[in-house]
């Protein structure tokens, strides 16, 4: 047997929690299970499993051979995946961490449309906010929108996202709209995030401008949002995919629309341990297909 497979065999037993049951799920005798085992111990002069009577528990050592041969073996089954078949569809395991409003609201579409022309790729999708780690939590690929620089990962830069103020027609109607930076205090402003006194930067005519105020409403939910500001509750500062079909449609008008806000970049970024293989550059275009944004 070779080192992979030895490697492979070593993964297994750790996922599994003992040799009987890594030896019925790889259909092998548990003896030659223990036996590979042992010899991999031999190779590397350490105890990997402390296994005795009651006893199972990876040391620290397999803890970290476990970590580093997960990358080797990954890439090793990358490497067949993608040339031993050339001719083929791809297919095998791809996992993404995705910001859920992003995810949701905008990338939906295309990623149903990847899931359905690549049915052989087993796609896992996780839409949620936090900062995952990729090597730790086992993803493949992350999207990220931030106007922060990221560090420590080979990011790819697929888009931008650009933000305005908006609030519903009949709002305006009603009560009129701010022509002036100052005058958007004199009216309820809903944010998006949870701070109980909330900043809005801007640039006018190359000068900074700051709004600080208490949020009318407040939420971590952009969609929701759009549906206050459309039942007239205030002024929303939101990204432009979030408000693009309520504008679109007039139920949502601009509000001071010469402001420059800050750009938001969009990001698909991997760990700079990851080798891109087949699958991941595929979905990776397709993301960045969708990120075209007209100017």
């Amino acid at each position: 047997m070779g080192q992979i497979e030895d490697l492979r065999l070593f993964l297994k037993t750790v996922d599994s929690g003992g040799i009987a049951r890594a030896a019925e799920e790889m259909g092998i005798a548990k003896s030659a299970v223990s036996r590979r085992l042992a010899q991999l111990e031999d190779r590397y002069g350490v105890r990997l499993i402390d296994r005795q009577p009651r006893v199972w528990e990876v040391t620290t050592a397999g803890q970290e051979l476990y970590q580093r041969a997960s990358a080797m073996v990954a890439d090793a089954d990358d490497l067949d995946a993608d040339f031993l078949h050339l001719g083929h569809a791809p297919k095998g395991p791809l996992s993404i961490s995705i910001a859920r409003e992003f995810g949701l609201t905008f990338l939906k579409p295309t990623l149903f449309q990847f899931a359905e022309g690549h049915p052989q790729i087993d796609l896992v999708i996780d839409f949620d906010d936090r900062t995952v780690d990729l090597e730790a939590e086992n993803y493949d690929l992350a999207v990220r929108v931030t106007a922060t620089e990221l560090k420590g990962l080979n990011c790819h830069r697929i888009g931008t996202t650009r933000h305005g103020l908006f609030a519903s027609h009949s709002y305006a109607e009603a009560k009129g709209l701010p022509k002036t930076v100052e005058q958007l205090t004199d009216h309820p402003l809903l944010h998006y995030g949870g701070a109980r006194r909330a900043t809005w930067e801007f640039e006018e005519e190359g000068r900074k401008r700051t709004v600080t105020f208490r949020p009318a409403l407040r939420s971590n939910y952009g969609s929701f949002l759009v549906d206050a500001a459309l039942r007239d509750a205030g002024i929303i500062r939101l990204p432009l995919f979030v408000v693009e079909e309520q504008a679109s449609a007039g139920r949502l008008i601009p509000v001071l629309d010469h402001l420059k806000h800050k750009d938001y970049g969009i990001y698909v970024v991997h760990s700079a341990n990851r080798r891109l293989n087949k699958r991941m550059r595929m979905l990776m275009d397709a993301l960045a297909q969708a990120c075209q944004f007209p100017d």
